[in-house]
């Protein structure tokens, strides 16, 4: 069987089942990764070469540089395919493969999964409900916009990951300082309306533009809540079945054919109103989702989606069919914490629902699985106040620096 070579890009430590599953098989990896995580556990016996990067800031690394760095490997290795393993490498991916033309996402696809305001009007161009939004390079539009809809609103970095950077504002002088504060980084935010509702997430595989697997989740604590407020994380799947499990099927279908999607991984949010019901985009990207959501999606549907995108990408490279086993419908929960102590004591939680305890430094992080959601969601409740009380660390939000 011939060896294929794979480039895998990541700013941040995550990948290791997707490098192990392409290594097993029969793939060459090459990854390139920062400089700050040479000593992390990557899947070392599944990696053929490593090439660092220095960053500029967090996760931002000189792409000329890069291009410069590429091209010498390129002399002496054929790279059949690019992947970027996090929402910060999909712009380096599109890039490269633009570059060097490599099969794959290009440039003005990868904005709408990359860029915030890309997608949402993107969005809004196909049909889909998004909340209302505007681009703030303008003072005019951005008058017109606060005078039509009401606050509060929501100002957001176009191209930061999760929750990062996101500010709630209240009143009309309250965002032109936060504008002014931005300074020359300001054209890269945008504004949008409020919608106090219920958050999920629904997290994909698609083949050949046929979207082939979906796991839809309930956030019990919106990700931007825990972000600026402190506070435990969770999330717990919908039964296949469920009004709200169809609804979001159909709308995230959308979402993947009206971008371009072709194959692989994507993580999609969305936000029910409390006031009319409806369901409106929030924001996509093309990769598998972070906060430890694969271990969720993998406890109730026996699907692990790392694994699964290897194995889209070498059918892809072969000119294979594939296929995903027909998933499992149990209920899964997940709850994420940052704690005071770098190891946390899990006896406590220990139970038959529990079925993951993650190892990471001054976090608890538990995934519970049961065919009965009722007791799933039991026991995030008794978990998250036992966090509440005994454990929880709080650090506030980074503010921005005035430029």
């Amino acid at each position: 069987m011939e060896e294929k070579i794979i480039v895998c890009i990541s700013c941040y430590y995550k990948g290791y089942d997707f490098m192990d599953q392409m290594k097993k098989l029969g793939n060459k990896i090459i990854l390139v990764t920062s400089e700050g995580l040479k000593e992390k556990n990557w899947p070392w016996h599944a990696i053929d070469e490593v090439f660092y990067m220095p960053e500029l800031k967090p996760s931002v690394w000189n792409l000329e540089h890069l291009i410069q760095g590429f091209s010498h490997l390129m002399k002496t290795r054929k790279v059949d395919a690019v992947v970027a393993l996090d929402d910060y490498d999909v712009e380096k991916a599109a890039l490269i493969r633009e570059t060097f033309r490599i099969p794959g996402m290009g440039q003005t696809t990868h904005r709408y999964f990359r860029d915030k305001l890309a997608m949402r009007q993107k969005a809004k161009d196909s049909g889909i409900n998004v909340p209302e939004f505007t681009a703030v390079f303008n003072n005019d539009e951005v008058n017109a916009f606060i005078e039509k809809i009401p606050p509060p609103w929501v100002l957001k970095p176009r191209s930061e990951a999760s929750a990062s950077g996101i500010k709630k504002i209240t009143a009309k002088e309250q965002l032109w300082e936060a504008l002014d504060t931005l300074g020359e980084e300001r054209h890269l935010f945008l504004l949008e309306s409020f919608k106090p509702g219920d958050v999920y997430h629904v997290d994909s595989l698609t083949f050949n533009k046929e979207i082939v697997f979906t796991s839809a989740s309930k956030y019990l604590a919106p990700p931007m809540q825990v972000s600026h407020e402190g506070g435990v994380f969770r999330t717990k799947t919908l039964g296949r079945y469920s009004d709200e499990f169809k609804a979001l099927d159909e709308v995230n279908a959308k979402v993947i054919s009206s971008f371009g999607l072709i194959n692989g991984a994507t993580h999609t949010e969305f936000i029910q109103s409390r006031e009319n019901g409806k369901w409106y985009f929030l924001e996509t990207s093309s990769r598998v989702g972070g906060a430890h959501i694969p271990d969720l999606v993998e406890a109730s549907s026996s699907i692990n989606i790392w694994r699964e995108w290897a194995k889209i990408e070498d059918a892809l490279l072969r000119s294979k069919n594939y296929e995903v086993s027909k998933p499992t419908g149990y209920y899964s929960g997940l709850i994420v914490a940052l704690i005071k102590d770098k190891q946390p004591d899990y006896n406590e939680f220990e139970c038959e629902e529990a079925v993951k305890f993650i190892p990471i430094d001054y976090h608890v992080g538990i995934v519970y699985k049961s065919s009965d959601s009722e007791k799933v969601q039991e026991r995030l409740d008794t978990a998250a106040e036992k966090i509440h009380t005994q454990l929880l660390n709080i650090i506030p939000p980074l503010s921005r620096p005035k430029n």
